[in-house]
Order: C-alpha cells, then structure tokens, then sequence
C-alpha cells in the first residue's frame, strides 16, 4: 500500500511522531466524539492536543474515483483550512493529512489538525433555546455566516455539529470544522439563504436568523424568511424521505 502525506512546516520536526500515530491508529489515541461515520482520536504532542479524523475507506467507485481524478476528504480539508486561516476565518490549526493507495484503488486517509477546546456548538443554541445570551450568540453566528459568504465561501456542511464557538465575555469567535465539502466562488441570494438550511427546525431561530441577516445584506426581511423556512423544511422531508428508504432497505436485506 503506498503512503503520500502533507506535514505543515511548523510541524516539520515531529514527522516520526504523525508517522506513529497514523500506522498505529487503530491502537493509539482517545476517541473523541461520535464515531458512527469516520473515526475521531486525540494524541497527545508536548502541550498540545492533536485531533486525527480518520476517514473510512469509500465504497468501490469512490476508490478508483478519489485514486485517480478527486482529491480525497482529507487533502481538501487540510487545503481548505489553510485557505480560510489566509481568509481570516476561524477553523482549527491544519497540520497535515496522510493517504493510502494501491496502484489502482484509493483506501484511507486521515486528516491532523490541533484540537480547539471551545464553549459550545451551534448545537446547543438548537437544543436548548434559554441558554445564556441565546440571541446574541445566534445574531453574531449569522453575522459569521454573512462574512463567510461575502467572502465567497460555502460551507456545504453548514450544520449543527460543525461550528465551534467561543464565547470571549461577548466577544464572540467562530470556527469551522468537518471541512472537506466547500466551494469558494460568487454566492446568489438563493444559495445564501438555502445554506442555513440544514441548522435548525426551530421557527423562532429561523426568525431571528433571517432578521440579523436582512440587517446585514439589506435584503427584505420578509422575502429571507420565507425562502429560509422554505429550504429548511424541504430540507427535512428529504432527510427523512432518505432516513425511511434505507429502514426499508435493511429491512429488505435482514429477510
């Protein structure tokens, strides 16, 4: 199986330490966060946390796929991140990324970044709706969002999990995470709005979402309210249109 990686300069000097930790994942590390999908560890570097996402060998077309003609999640995650530190936005410090080929076929990758202790996610301003200073926070992430597109940036994983925030005595910071799914170009107001889709069913954070950001862009606020309500329940009814095909297709494969 031949190895490629990317070890950021700064990080140079501790090459024989990634090489470890990448061979010997499996058997190395503490897992961190959900593991359903891709495998999340943290190691430990002097004072440093490192954070390895392990991502899980794709189906067949993807292997000959990401082998020959796309780069794979963990080299575009680490590019991406670099590109938004150069763009002034918030996302944990990218140290490098590794990748497993046979000569036709791809297998892993494992993306390595240092680990951001942060005060919340978006998460928790979905879940419970009287957390501290709730609007405010909700108001300055959708300030975020703003920038981000203003700057050209979609965040096509836009989603509950995938924003750190840090609260700084009101000051508050933002940082992405789970990058590997961007593009960078000019953003029409449907994309704009349609990218807040996948954050909430919660009509009332709909509503404040959309009032910060008509002060923001100068959009009516009217006009970003329906199309955001739109998208996201339309967004939901295919979520859970998926959710019951693949019920029914273990159901299927189980008898």
């Amino acid at each position: 199986m031949k190895s490629n990686h990317i070890i950021h300069p700064d990080f140079k000097s501790d090459a024989s330490f990634f090489d470890d930790i990448i061979h010997n994942f499996d058997s190395k590390g503490e897992n961190f966060g959900n593991q359903d999908r891709n495998s999340l560890k943290l190691f430990k570097l002097r004072k440093k946390t490192i954070n390895v996402k392990s991502f899980r060998i794709p189906h067949l077309v993807n292997q000959i796929v990401y082998r020959f003609f796309r780069k794979s999640k963990a080299q575009r995650s680490y590019e991406y991140a670099n590109k938004l530190l150069a763009m002034n936005v918030g996302t944990p410090q990218p140290i490098g990324y590794y990748e497993f080929k046979s000569l036709f076929l791809f297998n892993k990758s494992y993306y390595i970044s240092e680990q951001l202790d942060c005060d919340l996610t978006y998460r928790e301003l979905v879940d419970d709706l009287n957390y501290p200073n709730h609007e405010a926070i909700l108001r300055a992430f959708t300030r975020f969002t703003y920038q981000l597109h203003e700057k050209g940036i979609l965040f096509l994983d836009h989603s509950v999990g995938n924003t750190l925030i840090k609260l700084n005595n009101g000051d508050y910071q933002f940082f992405l995470v789970d990058l590997n799914r961007m593009e960078f170009r000019t953003l029409d107001f449907e994309t704009r709005i349609k990218n807040f889709a996948r954050l909430t069913i919660q009509e009332s954070i709909v509503a404040v979402m959309s009032d910060e950001y008509a002060k923001c862009s100068g959009e009516d606020y009217n006009r970003i309210y329906n199309l955001m309500w739109s998208e996201t329940m339309a967004f939901q009814d295919d979520f859970y249109r998926r959710q019951r095909l693949k019920r029914r297709f273990k159901f299927w494969k189980k008898n």
